[in-house]
């Protein structure tokens, strides 16, 4: 009976021995790859998953993790049985690369890259995680021998979109998708940046320089402007002035000939005729004032052929001023 009871235990915990080590839980984003007598079995997907003991095995693979210390960031690799399948993200160290002009610089890259296929990623590549790197690495430097020190600076987005699709096409049969490829720092040696830095100066005050030269220019246009339209209409103010006094005396003396003619008629009591007649003897004694001025006492003053017409005028002016004879 002892022996019984005891070959019955032991049974039974083999049992569960094997039952616990036949059931395989595995974690959400997760995938672990199963080897059935050294050759590839299954991959176990989340869940709960069943194998066979000591006939089924997990195949372990080399990966990479990050640590943080001191403020920077360490990598190291171990011995993983189960597969993340979420995007992840390498920091590589800094790079140093030549450019086209031969620069060298350096620069700090990002990949984000995912699992697509684990049975690739374990069977078509023995270090995963290194190989990723160093295809980075050697891809980055082709990619930036091609291009000058000025166009690796001011094309980021070129440069990580042509490694994006060198690298995914490259490790397309590891049974990885690349995602993204960020450049984080591009830094010039020291001597180029101080020279960029004095570039930069210089084109700062150089469009300052610019922007105060035009400032001063519309100011002097707009002052310009402002003088000649002041100019123009000063010089219509006057010139309207001008017209408006030019009119007014010639209204005026044109109102004073009529008003004349008018007082001549009347007085003649005749036509207009008459009155034409008192404004040329008008003329003439006007005409015989100026030659009678003067210290020449030897003049000759030359009287109109019609000299009745002329004397019965000035008869007209004594009736017309009431001028009487002197006693």
């Amino acid at each position: 009976m002892t022996v019984a009871i005891i070959i019955a235990a032991s049974f039974l915990v083999l049992m569960l021995i094997f039952m616990a080590q036949s059931v395989f839980i595995v974690s959400q984003s997760e995938v672990v790859i199963i080897e059935r007598l050294g050759r590839y079995h299954k991959t176990l997907h989340s869940g709960l998953n069943f194998v066979i003991p000591m006939v089924d095995k997990v195949r372990e693979f080399i990966w990479k993790f990050a640590i943080q210390r001191e403020g920077r960031v360490h990598y190291f690799e171990r011995m993983v049985a189960r597969m993340d399948l979420r995007e992840t993200v390498y920091d590589f160290p800094r790079q140093h690369v030549i450019t086209k002009d031969n620069v060298t610089i350096e620069i700090n890259a990002l990949l984000y890259f995912q699992i697509t296929d684990p049975k690739s990623a374990i069977y078509e590549i023995a270090n995963l995680p290194e190989a990723i790197e160093k295809l980075t690495q050697t891809t980055l430097r082709n990619v930036i021998g091609e291009l000058d020190l000025d166009e690796t600076l001011v094309s980021r987005d070129t440069i990580n979109h042509k490694l994006r699709l060198i690298l995914d096409e490259a490790t397309d049969k590891w049974g990885v998708k690349v995602n993204r490829v960020e450049l984080q720092d591009i830094v010039p040696p020291v001597e180029i940046r101080e020279s960029m830095e004095k570039q930069m100066k210089a084109e700062r005050q150089k469009r300052a320089a610019i922007l105060t030269a035009e400032g001063e220019k519309a100011a002097q246009i707009l002052t310009a402007e402002g003088s000649k339209e002041s100019a123009i209409r000063k010089a219509e103010g006057e010139r309207t002035a001008q017209i408006l006094k030019a009119e007014g005396v010639a209204q005026y003396k044109l109102k004073v000939a009529e008003a004349e003619a008018e007082a001549i008629a009347k007085i003649q009591g005749s036509s207009k005729g008459k009155a034409e007649g008192y404004l040329i003897t008008t003329k003439y004694i006007e005409a015989i004032k100026e030659l009678a001025k003067g210290d020449n006492k030897n003049k000759t003053i030359f009287m109109p052929f019609e000299s009745s017409n002329f004397l019965s005028s000035i008869g007209s002016l004594k009736e017309m001023f009431n001028i009487k004879d002197e006693k």
